[in-house]
């Protein structure tokens, strides 16, 4: 990274202007072992948050209990989940400034601790006062690493596979979800005195937080976030670092970056700028932000505060086997980004955002209308409501994908924490409070209107998804929303919201070899087209082209080991085989073997 003039040094805030090649070296990297270790260090922490949630709502009854030691009404453990999320909307508007201005790693170790702290404490609690106060932190821990972590994933996670790793470490809370659930149903089994399991619950989540932190003290500053900030020197280490790492393992050099950006360092930026950025500069972006929370916030805070609820009020379902019920709502939500993921990177953005939500209103809306008709039995209503979040659940985790991309990296966390605690706050209280209502009436016909309501909200999210969503599939960041250094170095006239985003960079080469010695096809072989509209897959089908060359019929998992797949990130290798076989490179033998393609002449 070399300066380009030391003259821009003009105030406290303002520093030098650089070249860089960090965005694009961080892009080019192959998957590897220190690619899990961020996604297991930042991304497990919302299986945290989902068994804190589901566990503390999956046994509210039993804090209700006066030998639990606490004896909460029913109204304080309802307050008590408000507390909860109050916490995390006030925690991420704090923590998300903090995340922009003092760097990701400081704040998502500091979210974390605190998060830790809070939840030992719930475990101690004698009093309702002291309960309150620990869910209130424990939410602002939470709502902080939303914003900490969402922001640092995405500036280290090469932009390829961005949306499939995003998605599936945001639909992990589900994971989480459906721990907390079965616990709830072992607690709820008196296997523990009544003063004790509940306690134990906290204790338990605290013992994975520390396993997350011990892991999280690896996962480096963020580089792009160091080089805006004037550290430009300890970006070029951490990333020469991750590369002779990376180098070390693959047995394989990298490619060349393909190209670079230039920034006007900056110390700080005023919140008065992010605002402006947000509202003014991008208020399209804006808009369709808001819109992809509220839906989500309003059908999952209105259904999973009052699943449980329902169940018993309107099909006789046992308390104590409404835990199980839960777990399997759980398991379908996560199934959902795991499924999907690889979508939103290949088919693209808009098309599997504005189709996860308006599909999930469809068929909440049939599941409303079979329900008011009478038609629906236990089974029947579940199964019509799991394929609706298998669908909203994809969504909602594109929601912070969308706003993690969409703004200036300087704005980033600031963003994410924004529209979490807006969106949060709008469908977050509204939506249990109409729903709830509605389910105490007793009537079919009242809880319709909160269902039809709720499909209604994700409805029109899918539809300002489909006018104002930005093609960022496989961009790298600076690509869709330039960083706002780099419009000040280039003297303002940066792109704007008007022009939309690369779907993917063209100044990376696209003819350049995975690996050392690579040519290009072999003499007679048919070539691919450009793979215009999907991932750039170019250098896989080649290495998979080469490999079955030399060594011939092979095995579909031998092949992945001999192409060194594992360094490719998640779902590249079957979706390079299938464009290798329909590109005519490689032809099918039977179900799990491949050879060469037949030669034409």
């Amino acid at each position: 990274m070399a300066p380009l003039g030391k003259a821009g040094r003009m105030s406290a805030a303002q520093l030098g202007t650089v070249e860089t090649q960090v965005p694009a070296r961080l892009d080019r990297l192959p998957w590897s072992k220190w690619h899990w270790r961020v996604v297991i260090g930042l991304g497990t922490v919302w299986i945290l948050d989902g068994l804190e949630v589901t566990i503390v709502g999956s046994i509210g009854a039993r804090l209700t209990d006066k030998a639990s030691g606490l004896g909460l009404t029913d109204a304080q453990v309802l307050n008590a989940g408000a507390i909860y999320v109050l916490g995390a909307c006030l925690g991420a508007l704090v923590f998300g400034q903090l995340t922009d201005r003092f760097g990701r790693k400081k704040l998502f170790m500091a979210t974390l601790l605190l998060y830790l702290l809070a939840t030992v404490a719930t475990a101690f609690s004698s009093s309702a006062a002291f309960f309150f106060v620990c869910r209130f932190f424990t939410g602002a821990g939470i709502g902080g690493e939303y914003a900490a972590i969402n922001s640092a994933i995405d500036e280290l996670i090469p932009a390829r596979v961005r949306g499939r790793v995003d998605l599936i470490i945001n639909g992990s809370y589900w994971l989480g979800a459906a721990f907390g659930a079965l616990g709830a149903y072992v607690l709820l089994m008196d296997v523990f005195p009544v003063d004790l399991g509940w306690r134990l619950a906290f204790g338990l989540g605290a013992i994975l937080g520390v396993g997350i932190l011990l892991v999280r003290r690896h996962v480096p500053e963020s580089p792009r976030w160091l080089f805006i900030h004037g550290r430009e020197e300890e970006a070029e280490r951490i990333v020469d670092s991750i590369e002779r790492e990376i180098t070390e393992e693959t047995g394989e050099p990298l490619d060349e970056p393909g190209s670079s950006i230039t920034v006007r360092q900056r110390r700080s930026i005023s919140l008065r700028e992010v605002a402006t950025t947000a509202f003014k500069t991008y208020p399209k972006r804006s808009f369709l932000g808001l819109a992809l929370f509220v839906g989500q916030a309003f059908i999952y805070n209105s259904v999973t505060f009052g699943l449980g609820t329902f169940l018993v009020s309107f099909y006789d379902i046992k308390d104590g086997v409404v835990p199980l019920y839960l777990a399997l709502f759980a398991v379908s939500n996560f199934l959902g980004p795991l499924l999907l993921g690889h979508l939103f990177d290949t088919v693209g953005r808009k098309p599997m955002i504005s189709g996860t939500y308006i599909g999930s209103a469809l068929v909440l809306t049939l599941l409303t209308i079979l329900f008011v008709g009478g038609s629906l039995g236990t089974w029947g209503f579940m199964a019509l409501l799991l394929v609706t979040f298998f669908l909203a659940s994809a969504g909602a985790s594109s929601a912070y994908l969308t706003v993690s991309e969409i703004f200036p990296m300087e704005t980033r966390a600031l963003a994410i924490a924004f529209f979490y605690a807006i969106g949060t706050a709008i469908g977050g209280v509204t939506g249990p409070y109409l729903f709830g209502k509605m389910i105490e009436s007793g009537e079919e016909s009242q809880v319709a209107i909160a269902f039809f309501l709720g499909a209604g909200v994700m409805a029109l999210g899918g539809i300002a998804e489909i006018f104002f969503g930005v093609k960022a599939e496989q961009a790298e960041l600076e690509d869709i929303a330039k960083p706002l250094t780099a419009e000040d170095a280039e003297g303002g006239d940066a792109e704007r919201e008007e022009r939309p985003a690369p779907a993917a960079r063209a100044a990376r080469p696209r003819d350049r070899r995975f690996g050392p010695g690579r040519s290009g096809s072999s003499p007679g072989m048919a070539v691919s087209s450009p793979l215009s509209d999907g991932p750039d897959l170019t250098r896989e089908v080649e290495r998979i082209e080469q490999t079955l060359a030399e060594h011939g019929p092979t095995e579909r998992r031998e092949l992945a080991r001999l192409v060194g797949a594992r360094f490719w990130g998640p779902g590249r290798f079957p979706a390079a085989l299938r464009e290798a076989v329909i590109s005519g490179r490689a032809q099918r033998v039977d179900r799990t073997h491949f050879a060469p393609a037949e030669r034409t002449g």
